[in-house]
């Protein structure tokens, strides 16, 4: 059975501002690097409005295939076209240290030998994830690979496993069971950790960091659907951004502004296949306590957060946890984010942070702390 990869160019309702490209005077090793002139975005969120540039302000947008997507990276300022340079080229480093398909990462390896010395990036992406792990109750859990690989989601052939695999598989799965101390980290017998979850989130992190450095006075990326924008935009308005509609993948169920924050979505249509036997379709965001595709009612997640990282996590373990669990856990961390909710009975469910932020053509309930 063929894995389904739902990627479409997005149109808004309102007309799209085009971005620029830009003159870059060094050679590229990379062909995967190419300047832009267009916005196109995995499924997830997406710019639906970008910054206007009267001439006067120099900017530069380049993209790159990495970490398996499509990527954007768009900045305004004098010093646009080094900041966007930098970002690429840090792009491509976190994708070869992280990366499970490449023989030769720090994952790899340590999936490979059972236990490592972390550099510092991987130390951090650990942490966090162990964070997140101990607070939503394993909701969101990075030695889920084992399962990911039985499902055949790391590949383009998934299929339903076997009752007594999935169980046998399970026993592999667990933060808890991998021992870490001051940067050292052994994995149980058999397991074996992705960063993936967490990897572009932290990535768009590392970059609004490269903007401020290169004193950048605004800026957006698009990391394969993973939206992170920096300020606000050259005119003084917020950043326009669409959350994927996920019935219909090619719209939008709305719009949310926001300034200094990333966007992340987290959706059941993303990669999926429906098993030729049953008829039911199966999607890649595992449960950790079930191994199966999360089925707690929800469709879509999107995550507001200043912290990309933590926002990524957070999209796909509220996703496992659902709608009631999920709310429950934002009451408890709204100054950390906010959400937005997509039910399998079409209910859109937007926290009172957002709430005055958030538009949509559909009806919506705003939930209060």
């Amino acid at each position: 059975m063929k894995i389904k990869h739902i990627m479409c160019t997005f149109f808004s309702l309102m007309a799209i501002v085009g971005l620029m490209g830009c003159k870059d005077n060094n050679n590229n090793e990379n062909n995967n690097i190419t300047e832009k002139n267009s916005s196109v975005s995995d499924t997830g969120t997406n710019i639906v409005s970008s910054a206007p540039n009267n001439g006067k302000i120099q900017s530069c947008t380049k993209e790159l295939f990495a970490m398996d997507t499509y990527m954007t990276v768009t900045a305004y300022g004098d010093n646009a076209e080094t900041a966007v340079s930098e970002s690429l080229k840090e792009i491509q480093r976190l994708d070869a240290l992280l990366s499970t398909g490449s023989d030769s990462s720090e994952i790899t390896l340590l999936n490979n030998s059972g236990s490592a010395v972390l550099s510092e990036d991987s130390r951090y992406l650990f942490e966090k994830a162990d964070s997140i792990y101990k607070s939503t109750n394993g909701a969101y859990d990075i030695t889920v690979f084992p399962l990911m690989r039985l499902w055949g989601f790391q590949g383009d052939d998934p299929s339903l496993p076997t009752e007594t695999d999935i169980k046998k598989t399970l026993e592999l799965v667990g933060m808890d069971r991998v021992k870490y101390d001051n940067g050292k980290i052994t994995l149980g017998s058999g397991q074996s950790v992705d960063f993936g979850g967490i990897a572009k989130g932290y990535t768009g992190d590392r970059i609004m960091k490269i903007f401020e450095e290169y004193d950048i006075i605004s800026g957006v990326i698009s990391l394969g659907g993973n939206v992170q924008c920096y300020k606000i935009k050259t005119d003084g308005s917020l950043w326009r951004c669409g959350i994927t509609d996920p019935n219909d993948p090619s719209g939008m169920i709305g719009k949310v502004e926001v300034a200094d924050k990333a966007v992340i979505t987290s959706g059941g249509y993303e990669r999926f296949f429906t098993d030729e036997k049953t008829g039911k379709t199966y999607h890649h965001i595992m449960d950790p306590s079930t191994g199966y595709s999360a089925d707690n009612g929800l469709i879509s997640v999107t995550i507001v957060s200043r912290d990309g990282t933590l926002a990524d996590g957070l999209s796909t373990a509220c996703f496992v946890l659902g709608e009631e669990k999920a709310v429950e856990f934002w009451k408890q961390h709204s100054s950390e984010f906010d959400m937005i909710l997509v039910t399998d009975n079409n209910r859109i469910i937007v926290t009172e942070g957002i709430g005055d932020c958030f538009s949509s053509e559909h009806d919506f309930e705003v939930v209060e702390k």
